[in-house]
């Protein structure tokens, strides 16, 4: 660059202050924050990183679209979702688009710090299917079902422990015999 950032920082303030009315305090505030994000525009331009044009203000550099933000639980919003591997938003990240990144949705969750339980969508999208499923009776036939499953597997266990003490009549299994050949 053949200026310096102080002067193209301080050439932007300026611009700014003589359109409308700024306080000194306001002035210097705008400017330190012009010349940090000036300084962090040159150092992604300099390693050939792609610069997160929202996450500006937060200084956040694309590496290779590879977003670095601070706290990945913020990318899950009320209407959207932001892929943290390339930034892309949308309802819900599916397994396929994770693919592309070459990761399973569980390898996401590991790798960005997500509960294994935490959906991958918009918290919109998963209030209306939770609601979706509550109505359909769903939560209640699943307490029903993980009961039912519990007390299979008590009795299976009660069984086979029956059976290995001996206490328990266990038929031996037939055999058949061929008949005896007649000479």
């Amino acid at each position: 660059m053949t200026k310096k950032l102080l002067d193209i920082a301080a050439e932007i303030i300026q611009a700014q202050a003589s359109v409308g009315q700024m306080t000194p305090t306001q002035i210097e505030e705008a400017l330190i924050k012009t010349f940090s994000t000036l300084q962090k525009m040159q150092k992604a331009e300099e390693k050939g990183l792609f610069l997160d044009v929202a996450a500006i203000g937060e200084g956040v550099a694309l590496e290779g679209g590879a977003s670095l933000k601070q706290d990945p639980k913020s990318s899950i919003q009320d209407d959207k979702i932001t892929c943290l591997e390339c930034g892309t938003q949308m309802r819900q990240l599916t397994a396929r688009h994770l693919s592309a990144h070459g990761l399973t949705p569980r390898e996401y969750k590991k790798k960005w710090g997500f509960s294994f339980k935490q959906p991958l969508s918009a918290k919109s999208l998963t209030k209306a299917r939770s609601k979706a499923a509550k109505k359909r009776g769903l939560p209640e036939n699943l307490v029903k079902f993980l009961e039912q499953k519990k007390q299979e597997k008590a009795m299976a266990e009660q069984a086979s422990a029956t059976t290995e003490s001996g206490t328990g009549s266990s038929p031996k299994p037939m055999t058949k015999r061929r008949p005896a050949k007649q000479v």
